[in-house]
């Protein structure tokens, strides 16, 4: 009973905290037509600390929702193109000699933002992708021998484009590993499309204007934390983590010979805080299966590995995870 009291107060402790995300999403709709998923997934990669990997072709709004969303919760924005010829001190920033006071200066990199678009981050060679994630790793930033933290909220969007991969340097799985999520990006559909032709071409765009801030975020990530997991959804998360790594022990046999790696206790952590947070934007105090279903595909997509059996027969990431949750159910 006293647990089902907690509930309640944690209920309206939520929707309290969360009123500013329909503020937020509609000031985003100004500028924004659609990629209500893409805006969701922003969102729950600020609410739970972790940073976002975008899939899409290009022209689908993806550096002006990360930049939409930057002035909605008036924080500092930064965009690195990242192009083949990048150096790391172009992320991170570098020493600069200065001759009239005859010392080194620390000039900062454009890492040094709330929210960092890292645009077409598989054009870039390993060890500028390795300074960018290590800053997302560590949050904080080595420069000479001085040592500084990064500001929060701090949220990395990198992007790739599926279509070109000529003279592209595919990140490796255990860099891949620390992005929170890997959401997939679609075209609009023709209604929104067609208002974004007819906003486009009337340039009727409105200003966005900042509704929250970033200390509103920082007090709702306080919230998140604290939105009860029940023990049996716990196990849930565990059950569908452990089938990617051993399918043969929950009567998925036939999934053994397409994976050739499952997913790292990261993938366990970002599914239960996604959750949480997906729980969050919901004004619910509490985590249901479903929110685990409606986030398990962002989650784990890049953590499992595929055989080149499956990938010989098309078989897709989705298609397993698809597979392991129409199996294991909620004990």
């Amino acid at each position: 009973m006293e647990q089902n009291i907690n509930i309640n107060e944690l209920n309206e402790i939520v929707k309290r905290e969360s009123e500013f995300v329909d503020l937020l999403k509609l000031e985003i709709n100004k500028v924004i037509v659609g990629q209500d998923q893409m805006i969701d997934r922003l969102l729950i990669g600020l609410l739970g600390k972790g940073h976002i990997l975008l899939e899409g072709v290009p022209g689908l709004a993806k550096t002006l929702a990360i930049n939409t969303l930057a002035k909605a919760i008036n924080a500092k924005f930064s965009r690195i193109q990242f192009t083949p010829d990048l150096l790391p001190a172009d992320v991170i920033g570098t020493l600069i000699y200065n001759i009239q006071e005859n010392k080194f200066e620390v000039r900062k990199g454009p890492i040094f933002a709330n929210l960092v678009l890292a645009d077409e981050i598989n054009r870039a060679p390993a060890k500028v992708q390795s300074a960018l994630l290590e800053a997302m790793q560590e949050r904080q930033v080595t420069i000479g021998d001085e040592t500084f933290k990064l500001e929060e909220p701090f949220l990395v969007m990198a992007t790739q484009n599926p279509v070109e991969q000529e003279g592209t340097y595919p990140l490796p799985e255990a860099q891949v590993d620390r992005f929170m999520l890997k959401t997939i990006i679609d075209y609009p559909s023709q209604k929104e499309e067609l208002e974004i032709l007819r906003r486009n071409m009337n340039g009727s765009f409105e200003n966005v204007q900042p509704v929250t801030t970033t200390k509103q975020i920082l007090d709702a990530r306080e919230t998140v934390k604290k939105i009860y997991i029940d023990p049996k959804i716990e196990q849930y998360i565990l059950d569908i983590v452990f089938a990617t790594r051993y399918p043969e022990k929950y009567g998925l046999e036939e999934l053994k010979p397409l994976i050739s790696f499952g997913a790292s206790p990261r993938g366990s952590i970002n599914l239960a805080i996604a959750s949480k947070a997906y729980a969050f934007l919901n004004k619910r105090g509490f985590v249901i299966p479903e929110d685990v279903r409606a986030m398990v595909y962002d989650v784990l997509r890049h953590r499992i590995g595929l055989t080149y059996e499956a990938e010989a027969e098309n078989i897709t990431t989705e298609d397993i995870i698809s597979k392991i949750i129409n199996k294991i159910e909620v004990l």
